[in-house]
């Protein structure tokens, strides 16, 4: 995973802040989506690696049940959790038995749990 990941990261667009991220979500079948992140000059238009990687997966037609693992790397020595969109994204299509596996671009690892980075989610039910 830690190579796919690497190379995935040369496909990020990050000229603005040059912070590359690379996203890759297996689904229960094996399947795999990739996302990258990719900027724009209006930062609100910018999408991240994480939620290019599941909408990949969700306009294949995948749904909940069917992601297992979603891998991020980030271009830094540090470990980079998913941003808070992201985070929203994650808890509205993904499960709470999904492992989240975080990596620095030297391929140190962080495995962390749903709950952990979910906490307090905005659901259907406070609509």
């Amino acid at each position: 995973m830690v190579e796919n990941l690497k190379l995935l990261l040369n496909n990020a667009y990050a000229p603005y802040s040059n912070y590359r991220v690379a996203a890759i979500v297996v689904m229960s079948n094996g399947e795999m989506f990739k996302g990258v992140n990719v900027e724009n000059a209006s930062y609100g238009a910018a999408i991240c690696a994480e939620r290019n990687a599941i909408n990949s997966a969700v306009s294949n037609g995948y749904r909940n049940n069917d992601f297992k693992e979603l891998h991020i790397m980030v271009d830094s020595d540090k470990i980079g959790y998913p941003c808070f969109i992201c985070r929203q994204t994650i808890s509205e299509l993904c499960n709470d038995k999904m492992r989240i596996v975080l990596y620095t671009s030297k391929g140190e690892q962080v495995d962390v749990l749903y709950e952990e980075i979910i906490i307090n989610p905005f659901t259907k039910d406070n609509l």
